[in-house]
């Protein structure tokens, strides 16, 4: 789209798409207080969420990794989207038709994401289209075999892509799609005669992002080895829309079951997912042609709300065979990443859920998840099983290699207990493994730098104020009467003559003074963290913590005009001796009314 988007557009879409709303397609937000809310934080891992939102004022703010800003900022961070498609975005979000002034430039490249988004979207509902036709016949035949009729494969979207070079091509561009949007989009490639399908006779999964948005495919082909020699499954390619570690398949339809529930089903493909939904474990996920890894993990977690405490459950679905137990022991290493508790639901048989649901049905899939047993459980015998402890040695040669699991086990409490069960299932004293659990994470043992606590009243004070001025200036009449030296903290300081300096007092209009990203940082932390008192904000805490800060910086003055005294000859500097010292009087006298302020006594 040519031209500049238009500054009113901008804000109105700025205004009318509330930050917490927007926030929480991507993160489980919960009250904090003083009308804000607070979550984990979606740009760094975190345990103690640090992640503040205040509807309000429309910003939010980290106070772990210092990114902040308003709905905008926080949309082009996450999902590393140019400022003209972020609006784009968020006009789509709200029904908004945007105007563009003629003449300028883009802030972009000219093919933005809602053109994508929009070239997948028609790309799925032709793909369904194209099931219901005579020629998808065998894709029909396909999803029944498995025990999915007309319904479910509507509800999950599922299409056909017809066994021709270019029909979608052509359908697309009769949308008005161009080649380079179509190959962007990851939806074709280029032929020796020019673009060609990417899919060809296969069943299609639509692959939706968090928030319901179509941004990419899985397609499972249909012919035999032998004529189609392409993977079994094949999934879009990396494109501006669609990151596969960044993107599990049924999120969109699980996501409010999980954050209600605090857990969350890991299966291994797209039937799967579907045999899962149906049998009721509406919580299922799987990924997309990728393994299982941090970003899925950060995802999760920021759904789970998993943070304080060991609160919520992670199941993992893997076949009985040694791939599935090679594959519980990578979970296994992730699990230190979740403060959820971790489980693992094996079929005996090495049956997927999708299988399971076939020749057992609903009741078998809801009963192997209800199965489930703790990760640590099963990665401990998954490795036991490797070695034959019948004989002595085979019983020490799992120990040790068991040993170091136990003491990775985030919980300590729980250490105890899997010494006393290693003990049992290998036959040997409580003691000896005790020992070597003990040996082993004594040796992995490492220290954790630790983070600086800022614990000094004063700056505490001074950062109470600052909030209150940013906050709700309306209420900050005193914010006129602070010394020239209220705040010792320099970049307080800074803040304090930057407000002061600014011609109107508004959060916008301060970020577009700041010369640097600390002080814009600064900024929007102040104007999202909680001030600290119980309740509403009351005039009588305002004029408190004022007053004490006009103490402390009156204080502050007094010790340095006592020094100046200290040092003069009031015989030879008789005249400005007394001048000074009337100023000493002065300001004790104000600190004493100050003092009786802060205490509520005036």
């Amino acid at each position: 789209m040519a031209g500049r988007i238009k500054d009113t557009d901008v804000a109105y879409v700025r205004d009318h798409s509330p930050i917490d709303d927007v926030v929480g397609d991507y993160v489980q937000l919960k009250g904090a207080g003083g009308g804000q809310k607070k979550g984990l934080c979606p740009f760094h891992d975190e345990k103690s969420p640090s992640f503040h939102v205040t509807p309000s004022k429309g910003y939010f703010h980290c106070f772990g990794c210092q990114v902040g800003g308003d709905v905008i900022a926080f949309i082009m961070k996450l999902e590393h989207l140019t400022f003209t498609e972020t609006v784009e975005r968020l006009a789509d979000r709200i029904g908004y038709t945007l105007t563009y002034e003629a003449g300028g430039t883009t802030t972009g490249p000219s093919i933005n994401r809602s053109r994508l988004v929009a070239a997948n979207l028609a790309s799925a509902t032709y793909y369904q289209e194209q099931l219901q036709l005579p020629q998808a016949q065998h894709g029909r035949d396909f999803l029944t075999k498995r025990g999915f009729d007309r319904d479910a494969a509507k509800n999950f979207g599922v299409g056909y892509a017809p066994d021709e070079w270019d029909s979608l091509y052509k359908f697309l561009k009769g949308k008005g799609f161009t080649d380079e949007e179509l190959m962007l989009a990851g939806l074709v490639k280029e032929g020796t005669r020019g673009p060609i399908d990417r899919y060809r006779n296969r069943l299609i999964w639509p692959v939706k992002d968090i928030s319901g948005d179509v941004v990419g495919f899985g397609a499972r082909k249909l012919a035999s080895d032998d004529v189609d020699q392409g993977p079994k499954y094949l999934n879009s390619p990396e494109t501006p829309i669609y990151k596969k570690n960044q993107i599990l398949y049924g999120l969109d339809m699980a996501k409010k079951e999980i954050s209600k529930t605090r857990q969350v089903v890991i299966v291994e493909g797209y039937t799967d997912v579907m045999a899962a939904h149906l049998a009721g474990v509406t919580t299922a996920v799987a990924t997309c042609g990728t393994a299982f890894g941090d970003e899925h993990i950060r995802i999760i977690r920021r759904l789970l709300m998993d943070a304080d405490a060991f609160r919520g459950e992670v199941i993992f679905t893997f076949d009985g065979d040694a791939a599935g137990q090679k594959a519980a022991l990578r979970a296994f290493e992730d699990d230190q990443k979740f403060v959820a508790q971790t489980f693992v639901a094996v079929e005996k048989s090495g049956m997927d859920p999708c299988e399971l649901r076939q020749a057992n049905g609903d009741a078998a899939v809801r009963e192997l998840i209800a199965r489930r047993v703790p990760l640590f459980e099963f990665a401990i015998k998954s490795v036991i099983a490797a070695y034959d402890i019948s004989a002595p040695e085979g019983r020490v040669n799992a120990l040790n290699q068991v040993a170091p699991l136990i003491g990775k086990i985030r919980d300590a409490s729980l250490r105890p207990e899997y010494v006393r069960l290693l003990a049992g299932w290998l036959g040997m004293e409580v003691d000896i493994v005790a020992t070597a659990v003990k040996r082993s994470g004594s040796r992995a043992e490492s220290t954790q730098p630790s983070q600086v606590n800022l614990t000094d009243p004063i700056l505490v004070l001074e950062r109470e104020v600052l909030k209150v001025k940013l906050q709700i200036s309306d209420l900050a009449s005193s914010w006129v009467d602070l010394e020239p030296n209220a705040f010792s903290y320099p970049a307080y300081d800074s803040l304090r003559k930057l407000i002061d300096s600014a011609d109107t007092f508004t959060t916008e209009s301060l970020l577009e003074k700041c010369d640097s990203d600390e002080m814009k940082s600064l900024v929007t932390e102040l104007t999202v963290e909680p001030i600290r008192t119980d309740g509403e904000v009351s005039d009588r805490y305002i004029t408190s913590i004022f007053a004490r800060l006009r103490e402390v910086a009156l204080t502050r003055a007094i010790a340095e005009i006592k020094s100046t005294l200290q040092r003069l000859n009031p015989v030879e500097n008789d005249e400005q001796y007394q001048e000074i010292f009337g100023q000493l009087v002065a300001m004790e006298a104000a600190r004493r009314v100050q003092k009786e302020l802060a205490l509520g006594e005036a």
